[in-house]
C-alpha cells in the first residue's frame, strides 16, 4: 500500500512541520508502510492547462504520476485568506475528476486563527467527494500556537495526529478488502 503526504504550500514550514509529524507517527505505527513525501515548496510545478496528467514534463508529471499511483494520500496544507492554498488548487486541477477514486484521503490543516477550522468542511471537503475521495471525516486542525521551534508542542495535537493514522491505515485496510472482493467478482 502505497502512501503519499503532500505538503501543500511552497511558503512558510508548518505545513511541512505537520507532514513531517504524521510520517514520523505513521512509520511507528506500521514500520513497514511505504511512505513518500511529496513537498510542493521544493517541486517546479507547472499550472494547468488542460491536458492529460502524464503529458506534463518535470516535476509536474512526476507529482502527479505518484498521486495517481498512490492507494492513500494526507494533504498536509495551509489555511490563507480563509481558503485552501493556490498550489493545492493547481494540484486539484492538474488531475483528472476521477484521481482519487479509490483512495483514502486524509487531512491536515494548520491555520493562524481559530475561526478558519471549517475552511476544510466548507471548502475542500466538496472536491475531494467530487474527486470521488473516501475521505477520512476527523481531520487535525493545526493553530499558529500549537506550533514552537519548527515542531508541534501541544500534546493534543500529537494525539490527535496519531488518531489520524490509526484512521488512515484502518480505512486504506478496509478498502484494500474491498477492492479485492470486487476484482474477485470480475475474475480479475
Amino acid at each position: 500500500m502505497k502512501t503519499v503526504v503532500i505538503s501543500g504550500s511552497n511558503v512558510g514550514t508548518k505545513s511541512r512541520v505537520a507532514a513531517d509529524a504524521y510520517i514520523e507517527q505513521a512509520k511507528n505505527y506500521r514500520p513497514d508502510a511505504d511512505i513518500e513525501l511529496i513537498d510542493l515548496a521544493e517541486k517546479d510545478m507547472m499550472f494547468s492547462d488542460g491536458r492529460n496528467y502524464f503529458e506534463y514534463p518535470g516535476d509536474t508529471g512526476e507529482v502527479l504520476t505518484t498521486i495517481m499511483a498512490a492507494d492513500v494520500l494526507v494533504l498536509s496544507m495551509p489555511t490563507f485568506q480563509a481558503s485552501y492554498p493556490a498550489t493545492v488548487k493547481n494540484l486539484f486541477d492538474l488531475l483528472p475528476v476521477n484521481a482519487f477514486r479509490d483512495k483514502v484521503v486524509g487531512v491536515i490543516n494548520t491555520a493562524g486563527s481559530p475561526r478558519h477550522y471549517l475552511m476544510v468542511e466548507t471548502q475542500l471537503m466538496p472536491i475531494l467527494h467530487y474527486m470521488k475521495a473516501t475521505v477520512v471525516t476527523k481531520y487535525v486542525f493545526i493553530e499558529d500556537r500549537d506550533f514552537g521551534r519548527n515542531e508541534i508542542v501541544n500534546d493534543d495535537i500529537i494525539f490527535r495526529m496519531e488518531r489520524l493514522v490509526d484512521d488512515v491505515f484502518t480505512m486504506a485496510d478496509v478498502q484494500a478488502e474491498i477492492m479485492a472482493k470486487k476484482d474477485a467478482e470480475y475474475g480479475f
